[in-house]
């Protein structure tokens, strides 16, 4: 329990703030130690302003953090059912609380290394904002995770810092036989791979 006379008390609060995403306002909690804690990051902001989501998809936001687009998909995606996952037990636990916060009951955050304790479900949209510095195997990885679990005719979209853009090009038309850039900005590109039906 913290000393009364914490020097670092106001560090410990959550952090709060409010979005508006995809024609909706929405109110976020996260804490120090997550990915962009004060407010939504660039690459989610363009990947959430081209995302085309079924009312009814069951989603996936992979390595959610505290939730932005997962928290998103649920409210898109009102007829099915978003999970979010993170293989941070933080990051899971405040996407959890950020999707009651938001007022969504058609999802929950679990704690998953990638896709290991989602193998068995199937989503019709898949979303990712993909982190450089996990390195290509582990996003090879993922992609191949990413076709098992898609359903035909599934979408995998996903944001990568523009550096990466030639990789995931290149390995998801490998994966998928598929590959779409929807939108290129200076730092990062939004792209969909599609698994055929």
């Amino acid at each position: 329990m913290p000393k009364h006379n914490d020097p670092v008390a106001h560090l410990r609060r959550d952090l709060k703030f409010e979005a508006e995403l995809a024609g909706s306002h929405y109110r976020f909690s996260t804490t120090w130690g997550l990915f962009s804690p004060r407010g939504v990051d660039n690459g989610s902001k363009l990947l959430l302003r081209h995302i085309k989501v079924p009312t009814e998809a069951d989603c996936l936001d992979l390595g959610c953090g505290y939730g932005v687009l997962g928290v998103v998909l649920a409210r898109l995606a009102p007829g099915g059912h978003t999970t979010l996952v993170d293989k941070d037990f933080v990051a899971v636990d405040y996407a959890q609380r950020n999707l009651t916060g938001n007022g969504l009951t058609n999802g929950e955050a679990l704690l998953s290394n990638g896709f290991d304790a989602i193998l068995d479900r199937r989503f019709d949209v898949i979303v990712a904002n993909l982190p450089a510095k996990v390195g290509k195997e582990l996003l090879t990885i993922y992609l191949h995770d990413a076709l098992t679990t898609l359903r035909p005719g599934g979408a995998l979209w996903m944001v990568t810092v523009t550096g990466l853009r030639r990789f995931i090009e290149r390995m998801s038309k490998e994966v998928f036989g598929d590959y779409d850039k929807v939108k290129q900005g200076p730092h990062y590109t939004v792209a969909v791979a599609r698994k055929r039906g």
